[in-house]
């Protein structure tokens, strides 16, 4: 039986248009929440401070209500100094409970493995225990092979290094090594 293509229930367009009203709407409520917090701060700030009377106030007056409002000042900034240093404690104390949650859980990120070399016989003794009897030795079935015949066959010839460039030097060595090269090709 072919397979009906299934129409989408919203088209483009109207699903388009949704979203542009969602998004004005979205706009619209950011925008009345940023009046209000402006409005709550301003009330607030109203009802903390109260308006200062400076004017026909003499010279001492003057001079006790700045005392005043350092003395007030100085305690605003004891109290922020304090806060701080108890949201410093606490980011401090939230950052090892994490830490501890996480060890707990047994997250932790896995150091890279490294190739080890092991032979056979380590290998079945890890996997099979003490169960393991049997020596694996996969070296005792190669060929060996004795370097010391294959070096002998070849001759090496110590000469004089001197003689050889000075043979090969001006034209005549040159004429040597072109015949050399020659002499191959033509067999």
């Amino acid at each position: 039986m072919p397979e009906v293509e299934r129409k989408p229930k919203i088209t483009a367009s109207r699903k388009l248009l949704l979203k542009s009203l969602m998004l004005a709407k979205a706009k619209e409520c950011w925008e009345q929440e940023n009046e209000e917090r402006e409005a709550e701060k301003s009330r607030y700030l109203a009802e903390r401070i109260p308006t200062l009377q400076t004017r026909g106030l003499s010279l001492s007056a003057l001079q006790d209500l700045c005392r005043e409002l350092h003395a007030k000042v100085e305690v605003v900034d004891e109290e922020r100094y304090d806060i701080e240093a108890k949201c410093l404690h606490n980011t401090r104390e939230i950052k090892d409970l994490k830490l501890k949650v996480m060890d707990l859980r047994g997250k932790f990120k896995r150091p890279p493995l490294r190739r080890v070399r092991v032979s056979a016989d380590a290998m079945l003794r890890a996997l099979l225990g003490s169960k393991h009897k049997v020596s694996m030795d996969l070296r005792a079935n190669l060929k060996s092979v004795k370097k010391e015949d294959t070096e002998k066959e070849r001759p090496v010839e110590v000469g004089d290094w001197r003689k050889n460039v000075e043979a090969m030097s001006g034209m005549e060595g040159r004429k040597k090594m072109f015949d050399a090269a020659k002499s191959p090709t033509s067999q």
